[in-house]
């Protein structure tokens, strides 16, 4: 089965990736790039989505879109690409999934989400034990700058449950996003070089100035 997994370059994306690769379906990465303001689409960093594709060894499409046309927009790709199914690393999102599902039923696909609703502690074990993943975006209550471009890791989910204990470990509230440098399937990891970060308020982004394969 050939399967579109809508990739970001961020943990879920990517743990969705591995699922569809681990039941042995052939899979091309489809990455969308939308505003700041999009609801649907992860934005930090996506444009090192090409470099990560590179590390996974997998065919990835970039579909370029305005916030106004980007359902429109990957529907018209997903059209192209002759697949069977479109995966998705939606967590607990009804607003996401429910507009995914409607392209795949038009478009007479499957639509598959491999984390929905999966256990979050057990979720972020297996995350946190196996991917390298670092913090691209915040946007909490009590969370602060010093936190952006960190790893992703125990210590920081500590923390995090100290400094704002009300959001989600897993930041399907929107309180975060992230940028997966390594998992077990990847062939090369990408190296950091630099972070630009910017905070305002209660909110910041970390942008990958430098990276590269190794």
């Amino acid at each position: 089965m050939k399967v579109a997994v809508l990739f970001s370059g961020g943990k879920d994306s990517t743990l969705a990736a591995f699922c569809c690769l681990y039941s042995g379906w052939d899979v091309v990465l489809v990455s969308m790039h939308s505003g700041e303001g999009s609801m649907m689409f992860h934005h930090p960093n996506v444009e090192y989505c090409k470099m990560l594709a590179k590390a996974m060894n997998l065919p990835h499409i970039e579909v370029k879109t305005s916030n106004d046309d980007e359902l429109a927009d990957l529907k018209s790709a997903l059209s192209k690409l002759n697949v069977d199914a479109v995966a998705t690393g939606a967590i607990e999102s009804e607003y996401q999934k429910q507009r995914i599902d409607r392209i795949c039923e038009e478009l007479g696909v499957r639509s598959f989400s491999p984390i929905w609703r999966k256990n979050k502690e057990l979720m972020l074990q297996e995350l946190q034990g196996y991917f390298e993943i670092y913090v691209v975006a915040l946007a909490a209550d009590g969370l602060d700058e010093s936190m952006l471009g960190r790893k992703f890791d125990a210590s920081f989910s500590a923390e995090m449950k100290r400094k704002s204990p009300s959001a989600s470990p897993v930041f399907e509230g929107g309180e975060g996003e992230t940028f997966v440098a390594n998992a077990p399937f990847f062939g090369k990891r990408v190296e950091v070089g630099a972070w630009e970060k910017e905070w305002k308020g209660t909110s910041g982004a970390a942008h990958i100035k430098s990276a590269k394969l190794i």
